[in-house]
């Protein structure tokens, strides 16, 4: 694997090559002309120090740090992270440790430079140090480290045979090469790499300070991208366990669903949806919403589902089914309060089971092109109340029809009666579905789906969105 190494400065004369000088070391007795510069020197670091931390973006708040070093306070800035610290690892640095593992995170080379470094060094590279750099030193201690020029093992990694001599004359350039740790809790999590080239004074101490105290709040900003990142790939994963929009075909039952989530960049909640088939030319569907948002309500949701599909594999009667979908959520901590609406087709007995458990009720548009709610037999309880027994309502359906089941998300209004918008969204679907016409193009049902789902309402953005279509086929007989 290949090594990293600092960014090279700008162009300049070429100093004698230097051996290194560790920080608190000093080159000479003559006095530090950085001492009597003010401390922090907020002066020397650019408008994008006052940004970091605004976006939950590892790279993009990396970024926002090399930017504001570069080019005002040095020539080039980059930043490592510890892989192991990224990867959520244990990200303790022992100062035997053979060699540390970081991602190149965010590098910036100010104007100048001869060598084309961010294609040589590129962002999102994964490099090894061996226990003998700089780096892993500054990370096993915590401490700075001030060199007269980059370590001879990095520079050897990285001029090579072929390279021309660029790269070379880019190194030799560097007077003054500046290691500072990024540390969060007293734990490494990578280190900040800043050099300068002639025409500039050597990193002096106020200068070691204040790239300190610029990195102690990057390394919290960059832990708080960091979780940020976790929750959304959680969260992407969990909404890609779920059925994809694609149109689902059995016999006598063509269904198609999404999801519109609420508010901005919210991707997972408590609303699921599920198709599934059954022995016999049956259909089982079902949408549900545990209450709540966020990563609590999503498991909520993945266990309730979960166990929908084992208990319909049972091939028990939907009443048992959600009666003991009740008492599972009853005894499941998390799962103490979620609806949802239960459906079970059977294309042969040309009959449609509902069960409702505390949920709106679901919409049927017959063959005459006219959309209205169900009347269901019990709404039923709320799931984990412990109702212990639902009510079947069985319908006949002896012609196509087109069965709607949703979640509040799209009838709900803190400004209108929910009786008043349930017939609004009978109305909408009728809409809807009129200007779409009576095609067989296959992306007619999904196409569907979506314009619902994003059909103007006053519940928009209030709670999650969930839908679920399903044209019923009955068989021949």
């Amino acid at each position: 694997m290949r090594g990293g190494s600092p960014s090279p400065p700008s162009r300049g004369r070429s100093p004698h090559w230097k051996g290194t000088t560790l920080r608190n070391e000093p080159h000479s007795a003559a006095p530090d002309p950085s001492a009597a510069l003010p401390s922090p020197r907020r002066s020397a670091f650019s408008p994008a120090a006052d940004v970091i931390g605004t976006e939950l973006d590892l790279r993009m708040t990396a970024d926002h740090l090399v930017h504001a070093l570069t080019p005002g306070f040095c020539d080039a800035a980059s930043v490592y992270v510890l892989e192991r610290w990224r990867l959520e690892e244990n990200a303790r640095v022992r100062a035997d440790a053979p060699r540390v593992e970081v991602r190149r995170t965010a590098l910036r080379v100010g104007p100048g430079a001869q060598a084309d470094w961010e294609h040589a060094l590129p962002v999102g590279e994964v490099v090894t140090h061996s226990r003998r750099t700089p780096y892993a030193r500054a990370l096993a201690d915590g401490r700075a480290r001030v060199l007269d020029a980059v370590d001879p093992h990095t520079s050897g990694r990285l001029v090579g045979p072929g390279d021309g001599d660029a790269r070379a004359g880019d190194l030799r350039r560097v007077t003054s090469f500046l290691v500072v740790p990024l540390r969060l809790r007293d734990k490494p999590i990578g280190f900040v790499n800043c050099t300068r080239g002639p025409g500039r004074p050597p990193f002096g101490t106020a200068d070691v300070a204040a790239v300190e105290a610029l990195a102690a709040r990057t390394a919290v900003a960059l832990d708080n991208a960091r979780r940020y990142e976790r929750e959304r790939r959680t969260a992407l994963a969990i909404r890609n366990s779920l059925p994809s929009g694609a149109a689902e075909e059995f016999g006598g039952c063509r269904a198609a669903h999404g999801c519109l989530p609420a508010g901005h960049g919210n991707l997972v909640g408590g609303d699921w949806c599920d198709v599934l088939k059954r022995p016999g030319d049956r259909v089982s569907l079902i949408v549900g919403d545990a209450m709540g948002h966020g990563p609590e309500s999503a498991v909520a949701m993945i266990q309730l589902r979960t166990a929908v599909r084992t208990l319909a594999a049972l091939d028990i009667p939907a009443a048992d089914l959600v009666a003991r979908l009740d008492a599972l959520a009853g005894d499941s901590p998390g799962v103490s309060f979620a609806t949802c609406i239960y459906a079970e087709w059977d294309a042969r007995r040309r009959t449609c089971t509902l069960v409702g458990a505390g949920h709106p009720p679901p919409l049927l548009r017959g063959p005459r092109g006219r959309t209205a709610p169900v009347t269901l037999t019990g709404a039923g309880l709320p799931l984990g109340l412990g109702a212990g027994s639902y009510e079947e309502t069985v319908l006949s359906v002896p012609d196509p029809a087109l069965l709607v089941l949703y979640s509040d998300g799209l009838v709900e209004s803190r400004d209108a009666d929910i009786d008043h918008e349930i017939t609004r969204l009978a109305r909408t679907v009728d809409a809807v579905a009129a200007e779409a016409g009576d095609g067989d193009a296959r992306d007619a049902l999904p196409s569907l789906c979506r314009r619902l789902l994003h059909a103007a309402s006053g519940t928009a953005g209030a709670d999650d969105r969930t839908l679920l279509l399903a044209e019923l086929t009955p068989a021949r007989r």
